[in-house]
């Protein structure tokens, strides 16, 4: 069974066409990689794919059934991580409130995320900053936390690497890797650089 499948997506604003007559088709466990141009309608399609936009024309289905809007089976994570994330919240303030939206009792918030912390290499003081006060490859590994707290089937990976220097890039690589290795989510990886794409990949659709 397919865990999301995009048919005949459409998106224009006002006159200009960002996507056109879009088709994907996603299993448990596989990367799909996006590449294209600038202006080629990657990040339109992202937006559409984790249901954080609406299209013009065709159907998103998630899980069999068809995706209206957000959905927590669905998390995205995008190029700016920090911009993300409330900049008047601590980390483990941001991530504390996700956990309370999953239903995990306050008292064991810390214990959560120490443990998760400690499977993405991150050293746990982090969780006492604001997002300005840690590095780009540090809170993109944060965003990827927070998707992971709410358990996802998909994630829609938008540029994820490309405001990092090359040695980050490899360490986030490879973390998404191990994460879908262990947990058999299925990644959308959108990417610029056909290199990174070829490693995540399983197959490339171009726009």
């Amino acid at each position: 069974m397919l865990i999301l499948e995009a048919e005949h997506i459409s998106r224009s604003y006002g006159a200009k066409q960002a996507l056109q007559d879009f088709s994907l088709s996603l299993s448990p466990g596989e990367t799909v990689g996006l590449t294209g141009p600038s202006g080629s309608g990657k990040s339109t399609c992202a937006r559409i794919l984790a249901g954080l936009e609406r299209s013009d024309t065709g159907v998103i289905r998630y899980a069999g059934r068809v995706l209206s809007g957000p959905d927590p089976g669905i998390q995205m994570i995008f190029q700016d991580p920090a911009g993300s994330f409330n900049p008047v919240r601590t980390i483990f303030q941001s991530l504390s409130a996700v956990l309370s939206l999953t239903g995990v009792p306050r008292s064991d918030h810390h214990a959560v995320l120490f443990d998760q912390f400690q499977r993405a290499g991150l050293q746990t003081e982090i969780l006492s900053r604001y997002p300005d006060q840690i590095s780009g490859g540090q809170a993109q590994r944060v965003a990827i936390v927070r998707g992971m707290l709410v358990h996802p089937k998909v994630m829609i990976l938008d540029e994820p690497t490309s405001a990092l220097d090359v040695s980050v890039q490899a360490q986030i690589l490879r973390l998404l890797k191990d994460i879908q290795e262990e947990n058999g989510i299925a990644y959308v990886f959108i990417s610029h650089d056909p290199q990174v794409v070829s490693f995540m990949a399983d197959r490339v659709i171009c726009l």
